[in-house]
């Protein structure tokens, strides 16, 4: 095996304009995107607002096609959207008439290959669906409505939901940024937990620092718009973290090196070099 094929996304010299015109322009939303993770990795993106972290996870499912470049992942090229990925976003977006266990079920009944077993198989994927919901701390609140749900319950369920497929990759965009400080934290050690026991990928987008350290395995620094990785930092805390690593020296090191990084593009407008 090939070094390039151990690796689980593989994004080559990727660029993308939003239309022809801009293409013809040259005015691109990202630029020269070169990135590999390897299998089970955890990586964060940060970067100034506009700088092209939701692009970036539009390429990586499959949403959107780059203009130039080539992206892998799992070893196959990227044609068109992933079935192997599940995705949450800031606002949990679950549908008020369905309960929670039927709002987690809702890829179900959409995916292939599940959605042609989805009746035969209803009572196997339901006790799935209540097992995850139990992980993550909504026992007892299967049968609710979204309404009757505060909203980390919620973005709890919205994870469930992105999980539910046995997804390779899990795709976060912002996803607790709308959450009180305690929440938050809870939340991440809740996908700290089921990363470390289903070993799926994740790519986490978030402007929150603490939240990239502490979670991750790396975090890239994207420059402002046209946006490219102008940083790479590797974390190399041990794991599994605990939150009282948040309050140590080595961690709040990395975080202000992190904002450094950030300040600097503010003020000069150019990209930096690690």
């Amino acid at each position: 095996m090939t070094a390039a094929d151990s690796y689980f996304v593989d994004f080559r010299d990727v660029w993308l304009a939003y239309n022809e015109e801009l293409l013809a322009k040259n005015h691109f939303a990202v630029e020269a995107i070169d990135l590999q993770i390897r299998q089970g990795e955890f990586i964060a993106i940060v970067g100034p607002s506009g700088c092209g972290k939701s692009t970036f996870m539009k390429l990586a499912t499959g949403l959107k096609m780059p203009s130039m470049g080539k992206i892998l992942i799992d070893s196959k090229p990227v044609t068109g959207p992933l079935k192997i990925s599940g995705m949450a976003f800031q606002a949990p977006s679950l549908l008020p008439w369905r309960t929670t266990v039927d709002n987690v079920l809702l890829p179900l009944e959409i995916v292939e290959p599940h959605r042609s077993q989805f009746k035969q198989k209803r009572k196997e994927y339901e006790a799935r669906a209540r097992a995850l919901l139990q992980k993550v701390g909504l026992g007892g609140y299967e049968d609710k409505f979204p309404w009757q749900l505060s909203g980390g319950m919620q973005q709890r369920a919205s994870i469930c939901r992105a999980l539910i497929h046995e997804p390779k990759m899990l795709l976060l965009d912002e996803p607790f940024g709308a959450l009180d400080a305690f929440t938050r934290e809870e939340l991440w050690c809740i996908l700290r937990d089921l990363q470390a026991e289903q070993k799926f990928n994740v790519i986490l987008v978030t402007h929150d620092l603490r939240e990239s350290v502490f979670l991750a395995d790396t975090v890239y620094v994207m420059s402002k718009s046209p946006g490219r990785f102008v940083v790479r930092r590797d974390i190399e805390l041990p794991r599994p973290r605990d939150l009282e690593i948040t309050y140590t020296k080595e961690f709040t090191d990395i975080v202000h090196e992190l904002r450094g990084h950030i300040g600097a593009m503010r003020k000069s407008g150019a990209p930096i070099q690690q």
